[in-house]
């Protein structure tokens, strides 16, 4: 049992982590409410051209949109276009503001089902009540609903749905198929899902039996997890097809962005969408880069800037280092491995998930088998540090969401 004193220091790191929680939640809403520009968000643009029979936009709402003879296209996957066309039907793309408010839905519904996984995974309730407190306030899921208005954070926020809705569905309801159906539709907004199907397969065999045992356990719902997922790569195939004549080209080649002059832009002008190049700067950060603000003037007193870059992701979410405490056997194998081939492949790509503040954005795509990972099993005395990891990450989250609101960095 819990002593006195620690009772108190436990309600204290509350007391503070719920107050910044507050601050966050009221400024999320805030935003969606007031500052949410309508007709900027490019899934917006791309569920018009659906219900008006179109794959094209009349224009580019954003940037990193394609011109493919003489047609503008949307380059992203289109499951989250589809999710907002309701919305878009009935209030017109030039009137609905309603992305923020949105993303703000779908990750409540996310955190709903984290709930589940986390008593299925036998976690004590109070620890339940900090990694919910965390996920909301203090990872990278904040940062994407706080910029939903755009395309990229609103398709990470419904993909981070479908991937926690996969995780699910082997874990809560032993269903390998239906988690076949998440992962196709996750894959549909981040394409970087489709490496799941190998972690829920090894997470879906029983416990008990051997390796080989286990796969012919699985043998047959793998089978039938696999039709939707092999439709929804049929669904991409055929979409880009429609659109650029080709199956495997999604249009990145064709990216227009007139006028920009970004390091992003100049990146893919100069070093192309993957490159060794990018590899330092990528590591550096996504396990070192602090918090950084940059002051100019005579006395080095006047704040100018955030580094927008983002935030090393051990850095902005301190509670996710008990994952050195996961149990080593067969799933967690399974998971570093797909962990490793998702994460890999990012630190070569030409974005790390550039406008980012104390947030490493990609983390997303494989944050949930992390967390899985990190909840198996017995966990060790050093979980009773969860709650001071967890303040800390909330408290700086807000820190820096207001001055960066406040100085409009």
């Amino acid at each position: 049992m819990p002593s006195s004193s620690e009772n108190r220091r436990t309600l204290v790191l509350a007391a503070l982590a719920g107050i910044a929680a507050l601050l966050l939640g009221g400024f999320l809403v805030a935003r969606g409410y007031l500052r949410e520009i309508p007709g900027v968000n490019s899934y917006g643009a791309l569920a018009e051209a659906f219900l008006n029979g179109r794959l094209w936009v009349e224009k580019c709402p954003e940037i990193d949109c394609a011109v493919f003879n003489g047609k503008t296209y949307i380059i992203f996957p289109p499951l989250p276009a589809l999710l907002a066309m309701p919305f878009i039907a009935v209030l017109g793309f030039g009137t609905f503001k309603g992305f923020i408010l949105l993303a703000l839905g779908v990750s409540l519904v996310s955190l709903l089902i984290w709930q589940r996984i986390f008593a299925a995974l036998g976690v004590e309730k109070q620890d339940t009540r900090w990694l919910l407190l965390a996920l909301a306030c203090a990872s990278p899921l904040f940062q994407v609903g706080l910029r939903a208005d755009g395309v990229w954070f609103f398709a990470q926020t419904v993909g981070f749905l479908m991937m926690t809705a996969s995780l699910w569905a082997v874990v809560c309801r032993n269903s390998l198929p239906l988690a076949g159906l998440f992962v196709a539709c996750a894959f549909l907004c981040r394409q970087m899902a489709i490496f799941y199907p190998l972690f829920l397969i090894v997470l879906a065999m029983p416990r008990e039996e051997g390796l080989i045992a286990g796969v012919r356990t699985v043998f047959r719902p793998v089978l039938k997890a696999a039709i939707p997922v092999v439709a929804a790569l049929a669904l991409i195939f055929a979409y880009n097809w429609l659109r650029f004549g080709n199956p495997m080209d999604t249009g990145y080649a064709y990216i227009h962005n007139p006028g920009v002059d970004s390091f992003i832009a100049r990146r893919i002008a100069d070093l192309g969408l993957f490159s060794r190049d990018y590899l330092l700067f990528n590591v550096l950060y996504l396990f070192v880069q602090g918090v950084h603000f940059d002051f100019t003037g005579p006395h080095l007193t006047q704040l100018t800037g955030l580094d927008k870059a983002g935030v090393a992701l051990f850095v902005a979410s301190p509670w996710l280092l008990l994952a050195a405490y996961a149990r080593l056997d067969r799933v967690f194998a399974a998971g570093a491995l797909v962990i490793a081939i998702i994460a890999g492949i990012t630190l070569f790509y030409h974005s790390n998930g550039a406008e980012q503040i104390n947030t490493q954005r990609y983390a997303l795509d494989w944050l949930p088998i992390l967390i899985v990972l990190m909840v198996r099993g017995q966990r060790p005395a050093a979980f009773s540090a969860l709650p001071l990891l967890v303040m800390w990450g909330v408290v700086t989250n807000a820190v820096v969401v207001l001055i960066a609101s406040f100085y409009r960095l």
